[in-house]
């Protein structure tokens, strides 16, 4: 019984994070053009993501807000890719207005190759609340990547 519900549970997640991130995706694309973000914050990140056809990733990471630091946990489902690769990421944190603003539901598209060390990109996260994370990553591994992910940030305790 308890392994349906945590199945049930994912599956509504996947389709909560797939609808947001089709929403996302849009919208993002028009963020400089529509006005200027304001950045109030930093984040850094490490990931670690296993792909083949669907993906999933988890990590942590902090957020650096008003002279504190804020410890995060990162865990996702996506499709497309193959592979297995690290993520080591830092950017910017935009438009947030509370610290009960950053935790959530992200989304990204992606596309890229990773073969060792030399993977290196960035991308565009956007949650419910109107946060935007502008990201730039550094990957290590094998992996081919081209699909898009949601991304749920909760913070730790």
């Amino acid at each position: 019984m308890k392994r349906h519900t945590t199945i049930t549970r994912y599956g509504r997640s996947l389709g909560a994070v797939l609808a947001l991130l089709c929403a996302t995706v849009f919208a993002t694309q028009g963020l400089a053009a529509d006005k200027k973000p304001v950045q109030v914050g930093t984040v850094t990140m490490e990931q670690f993501q296993v792909a083949f056809i669907g993906s999933a990733n988890a990590g942590t990471g902090k957020l650096h807000y008003k002279g504190k630091t804020y410890p995060f946990r990162i865990s996702g489902l996506g499709i497309g890719g193959i592979g297995i690769s690290v993520i080591d990421a830092h950017g910017e944190v935009y438009d947030m207005k509370k610290l009960a603003d950053f935790p959530g539901v992200y989304g990204q598209a992606r596309a890229g190759i990773v073969l060792g060390t030399v993977g290196k990109g960035g991308m565009v996260l956007e949650n419910t609340h109107g946060v935007y994370l502008r990201i730039a990553t550094k990957r290590k591994g094998v992996a081919l990547s081209l699909g898009a992910d949601g991304i749920v940030i909760q913070m730790d305790n």
